[in-house]
């Protein structure tokens, strides 16, 4: 029996598995969460599938994303990450991710849960979307405009409203999985 996907899933075995063991499913790990997040940015001018082959390396590189760890990140570490040829070697990209650390423990601090702060811009709950075609999935919403608002006063980077809606598609906080789509969630959840 075949199965349907979504229709920007790729033949590549690794894109396979992301679309059908993550992209969608509700995640609600901080330190998941951060580092989603701040993979999401690494894509900007890129593509998801470019930044996904890297992951495995950019985990290795950066401490497995603990903000505890990368905030002492100085000069010496951001050279040796500037010539890393397994990461987006790009300077402000890499320091976003550095500045973003701090800004995760301040969010942290203040709320007690970076996953409950981010999701309270879609009230708590997956939203169900139903897009009867690719072309009619927006590149932003409200709610991810207000994310990416809200991210950006603390101080963030590289987390532009459309940053922001791939990164809720992404964390399940949005199913945007294709009506025909085998991973798409059954009716009950908040539907738009």
């Amino acid at each position: 029996m075949e199965i349907t996907r979504c229709a920007w899933v790729n033949e590549d075995p690794l894109y396979i598995a992301y679309h059908d063991e993550e992209w969608g499913k509700p995640l609600y790990d901080d330190r998941k969460l951060f580092e989603l997040l701040m993979l999401e940015g690494m894509q900007a001018g890129l593509s998801w599938y470019t930044v996904l082959k890297k992951r495995a390396h950019y985990r290795e590189v950066f401490d497995g994303f603990d903000p505890e760890k990368i905030v002492h990140y100085d000069e010496p570490k951001i050279a040796e990450l500037m010539n890393d040829p397994g990461i987006i070697r790009n300077r402000l990209k890499i320091d976003s991710i550095i500045r973003n650390a701090k800004v995760y423990l301040q969010i942290s601090a203040e709320t007690g849960s970076f996953s409950d702060y981010l999701w309270s811009f879609v009230g708590g709950a997956p939203t169900l979307n139903h897009w009867k075609t690719r072309a009619d999935v927006p590149a932003s919403t409200a709610q991810s405009d207000a994310m990416s608002k809200a991210l950006k006063k603390r101080g963030m980077k590289f987390v532009g409203s459309t940053i922001c809606y791939a990164f809720m598609q992404a964390s399940g906080m949005v199913d945007d999985h294709s009506l025909d789509c085998f991973c798409r969630s059954s009716p009950g959840m908040a539907e738009r």
